[in-house]
């Protein structure tokens, strides 16, 4: 009995914090006028986040490689259009972004489109 307890807290516990990650990684993106280069479903100066998330669709490395890519910048992911690397955000707040960005559905339709 007491393991269905512990199960069951653990899942509400990660629910919960699922949760907290994709407000907090939409917060962050916001705020850091990632909105200004890449919009929910169209392509802007850069790829959309439905397009991120179609190029990376189940690509085991996609977290790691995309932290690196918002870090450092570069081209070439997408087209010609370079990123620049990006200074203000703490690497775990890139994190966070990262995994809001792959979190995404492809359909998805927000506010900030």
């Amino acid at each position: 009995m007491k393991l269905l307890y512990f199960v069951a807290a653990t899942l509400s516990m990660s629910a919960s914090f699922a949760t907290f990650a994709s407000e907090q990684g939409e917060a962050i993106f916001k705020e850091n006028g990632c909105d200004a280069c890449h919009a929910a479903a169209r392509k802007s100066a850069g790829p959309s986040i439905k397009e991120i998330v179609a190029k990376y669709a189940g690509n085991k490395h996609a977290q790691v490689w995309l932290e690196k890519k918002v870090r450092k910048g570069g081209s070439g992911s997408f087209g010609s259009t370079s990123m620049p690397p990006i200074i203000e955000p703490t690497n775990s707040e890139i994190k966070v972004v990262v995994g809001w960005i792959l979190s995404q559905k492809l359909d998805a339709q927000h506010a900030y489109d």
